[in-house]
């Protein structure tokens, strides 16, 4: 607790590793699908995203201690349990993903740098090799200052728009990197999705209050493969 705020943070002492789960929302029953990826277990997996092959792209955050920190990663697993690939290894704090709307890019918010990735797609679950051998991938935008990014959700036109804290916003970023902010009550600004009849309903988590918020959004949000 922290200046009256619940901000949770680090590992605690008896954390055994993440996974991926398939919850049954008719019968409420839990099967833990991932743990580990060749032999290495699964840290703090974060954000999820489907392709239309259904298939699914996930990033794992890492944890952290008092003196260490995992790397974070970057996967793609379908949804049988049959098969799990790590794509991108040794990122920095990987932690909201989405695919452009043709699924050729999948856009990765890193949090404490502030930056937005996008990796080039070369077939469903496989990424193209970086351009250049010590980048992940293609960036696109770096906020400047201390503006951490969180989850994100991407736009019918292909603009993203990135859940951004302290400043407490959404970040919406053209592919092209240029950018605009929506304020949102909240420094403590966390995720964006999009729904309605239109899909320009939009829902914003706001975490240091607890409060979710909806409002309509200017542009459409684009549609999720296997949307409810």
């Amino acid at each position: 607790l922290e200046g009256g705020i619940m901000v949770p943070h680090g590992a605690a002492a008896d954390y055994a590793g993440g996974c991926i789960q398939a919850v049954d929302l008719q019968t409420g029953t839990v099967e833990v699908i991932y743990t580990e990826c060749d032999g290495r277990p699964l840290s703090a997996p974060n954000d999820i995203v489907f392709d239309r092959q259904g298939g699914f792209w996930f990033t794992d955050l890492g944890k952290e201690n008092d003196t260490t920190r995992d790397y974070g990663a970057l996967y793609y697993a379908k949804i049988d349990g049959s098969f799990i690939s790590r794509q991108r290894d040794r990122l920095s704090w990987p932690n909201g993903c989405g695919l452009s709307p043709d699924e050729s890019v999948l856009y990765v918010a890193e949090t404490w740098t502030g930056r937005l990735w996008a990796y080039d797609i070369s077939e469903p679950g496989v990424l193209k090799a970086p351009e250049v051998s010590y980048m992940p991938g293609r960036l696109i935008l770096t906020l400047p200052g201390y503006q951490p990014f969180d989850s994100l959700a991407v736009q019918a036109t292909g603009d993203v728009c990135v859940a951004t804290g302290v400043n407490g916003r959404i970040t919406i970023i053209s592919p092209g990197g240029a950018q605009q902010e929506v304020p949102i009550p909240d420094f403590i600004t966390t995720n964006i999705c999009f729904g309605g009849a239109d899909m320009k309903d939009a829902w914003v988590t706001a975490s240091s209050t607890g409060i979710l918020y909806k409002t309509r959004w200017d542009t459409a949000g684009l549609k999720l493969a296997f949307n409810g």
